[in-house]
């Protein structure tokens, strides 16, 4: 058995590695970057070893610094996680030439799968079904479009080294090729240090449903039955279920199988996952094998009672599986939620700063939270802004979403924006309900799932002024306890709050127990109960949470949650000096400038590309003008709200 274990990773699944490894009594070595140095990983391992800055690829891509870090604290073990270095057959070799045990498959299986045009080869030498494409070698643009347009738009643009939907652009015609091409391969390049892609058809509304495989060094090989992973946003997957449902049995037996031949077919040892598109009329297509472990994997271990760390860790101890096909049990029914630093109504941009709040339903035999961050950790624009996955399980599929949407209402979270409401809105959704899944629901349901909270915001602002202002009687009980008497006038309370930009108040005044909101005369009150408001208006009552970030008060409750600010009169003025400029929408780096100073440009036209975790994001022209002055380069740090690009007003 293993002794000690590095774990190549941060965050997360690095907690997740860590908490298995002491349970098997295998002591844990962590590895950090800069930014990571009070980070939860650090803190839970037994020792640990700073690998340098920030960016990734001066730390965790960093091979000799990982392997350097193994061999000095005397581990006998590396564990990658996901991501980072866990598909990459140099460090898997690195690893074997430096006599240290890769928790992961042979370099050779690393290899075959790492290229995803060889992959379909191997995959189809095997009689696994594979989807209509191009995975050839020559990468000139000219023959990548040709072979687009005999495959047929749409095509899917795929990195052929990566994963986690980076690299990748649906292209619906001819005309937008050439640029999702430089797209892909620059983020593709950014991300995986290699810009070669592979063509696939592009089926429009199937499903994403994965095999969960394990083999180990003797021969023996299983799978742990199938994930959905249908319901993802620019190819990131956002809330995955075990089993899939809907799915025949002779389907699930025949996708099983499928995908222990492909593992096979590799000489594969340890987890990994052979992801499959899904057809309504039940054809699969082999899509990619991610020779690791998967962001997805404890709703496999919620409906079979296993532990795949362990597992993983037994198979690179050369110990046999611990359970044979026959008895791999399936019970009940699992979803995973993944709790992003993202605003949904912005085109899930990513968002960071503190999490001055940070409360998580309580764990129990039926609910599991899987986090690397607590209350007052940062998310940086370093690295993916995950900030928990929320993990729950039913004795079947009804029972199961009833208990996803009542954990979601008790996740609080304030200091950023973040995708709660978004996934709530999944889980509430008929169709979702419905099961009537596929890898479009979010985009043809997009405007029901970010919904229009607008009209919410004057109840909203309301609740944050009977928030404030139960706790300004907490502290001046008796200036409170009968305020109708002050000066023989009623009292009032006012909160200065901004929404949509323009400073607004609320005017609350004494009304018998309560208080009436001008100019609607409704009477509102409030009480607080344990960690929480309850709020009567009317003949109403509910429930909300009042969250305090700075300057921002967020709001919620089971319909949403809405974020304000308290009115800032110097937040105005700098908001209107910038008003000609296009103004950086986070943290990250350029990674392109396309225009330069006195170019002519029109409305919606491409200015800049912004890389922020690991995803591109571009800055365009708001109004048609003239750049007057650019003031980035390619390769430079921006920080959220700084002005990137300045344009005049075409007379």
């Amino acid at each position: 058995m293993l002794q000690k274990l590095l774990i190549a990773n941060r965050g997360e699944i690095a907690c997740r590695i860590i908490r298995t490894a002491r349970q098997m009594g295998i002591h844990t070595v962590a590895v950090y970057s800069a930014a990571d140095a009070n980070a939860q990983h650090v803190q839970l391992a037994n020792q640990s070893v700073y690998i340098g800055p920030a960016p990734s690829s001066e730390s965790y891509l960093l091979i000799d610094r990982i392997i350097a870090a193994a061999k000095s604290t005397g581990a006998d073990a590396i564990h990658p996680g996901y991501g980072f270095l866990s598909e990459n057959e140099r460090f898997a070799e690195a690893c074997a030439n430096n006599k240290l045990i890769f928790v992961g498959p042979p370099v050779a299986a690393i290899a075959a799968m790492g290229s995803k045009s060889a992959a379909k080869a191997i995959m189809s030498a095997a009689g696994v079904p594979l989807v209509p494409g191009y995975h050839g070698d020559d990468q000139d643009p000219a023959r990548l479009r040709a072979e687009a347009q005999t495959i047929g738009f749409p095509v899917l643009l795929k990195a052929a080294y990566g994963g986690g939907g980076k690299g990748m652009r649906v292209v619906n015609n001819s005309a937008e090729f050439d640029a999702a091409l430089q797209s892909a391969k620059r983020e593709a390049q950014a991300a995986f240090s290699n810009d070669k892609m592979l063509l696939e058809k592009y089926l429009s509304n199937p499903r994403h449903v994965e095999i969960q495989v394990f083999c180990d060094q003797h021969g023996n090989a299983v799978y742990l039955s199938e994930r959905d992973c249908s319901v993802q946003r620019r190819h990131q997957k956002v809330i995955e279920e075990a089993p899939a449902p809907t799915i025949s049995e002779c389907t699930r037996k025949a996708m099983g199988e499928a995908a222990l031949r492909a593992a096979q077919a590799i000489d594969y040892q340890g987890a990994g996952t052979v992801e499959f598109l899904l057809d309504s009329d039940g054809t699969f297509y082999f899509m990619e094998m991610n020779t690791r472990l998967q962001v997805e994997h404890p709703v496999t271990e919620l409906i079979t009672g296993q532990d795949l760390v362990q597992w993983q860790l037994l198979v690179a101890s050369g110990e046999p599986l611990p359970l044979t096909q026959e008895q791999i049990q399936v019970h009940g029914h699992a979803f995973e939620a993944r709790i992003y630093a993202e605003d949904p109504a912005n085109e899930f941009l990513p968002s960071t700063g503190l999490l001055t709040v940070l409360r998580t339903p309580p764990p129990s035999a039926h609910v599991r939270i899987d986090s690397g961050v607590i209350e007052g950790d940062e998310v940086s624009a370093y690295y993916d802004p995950m900030i928990a996955k929320l993990i729950v399980w039913g004795s079947n599929r009804n029972e199961a979403l009833r208990r996803l949407v009542s954990a979601l209402n008790d996740f609080r979270v304030a200091g950023v924006h973040n995708n709660i409401d978004f996934l709530r809105s999944i889980a509430n959704h008929p169709q979702f309900q419905r099961a009537e899944l596929s890898t479009s629901f979010i985009e043809r349901y997009q405007h029901q799932l970010v919904a229009d909270t607008s009209h919410l915001h004057d109840d909203y602002a309301t609740i944050a002024a009977l928030a404030e202002l139960v706790q300004s009687q907490q502290c001046d009980k008796a200036w409170f306890a009968n305020p109708g008497l002050q000066l023989n006038q009623p009292a009032q309370f006012s909160l200065s709050l901004q929404r949509d930009g323009q400073p607004y108040s609320v005017i609350l005044t004494a009304h018998g127990s309560g208080w009436q909101r001008l100019p609607d005369q409704r009477v509102w009150a409030a009480t607080w109960q344990q960690d929480r408001f309850r709020i009567q208006c009317d003949e109403q009552s509910f429930f909300a949470h009042v969250l305090h970030a700075g300057g921002d008060i967020t709001v919620m409750t089971e319909a949403a949650s809405i974020r304000l600010k308290r009115y800032q009169v110097l937040l105005e003025l700098q908001h209107e000096q910038a008003s000609g400029g296009m103004l950086a929408p986070m943290n990250g780096t350029v990674a392109a400038v396309l225009v330069a100073t006195g170019d002519e440009v029109s409305a919606g036209q491409p200015l800049l590309v912004m890389e922020a975790m690991k995803m591109e994001y571009t800055i365009r022209a708001s109004h048609a003008g003239t750049v007057e002055q650019v003031f980035y380069q390619s390769g430079e740090l921006v920080s959220d709200g700084a002005e990137l690009v300045r344009l005049s007003v075409s007379a």
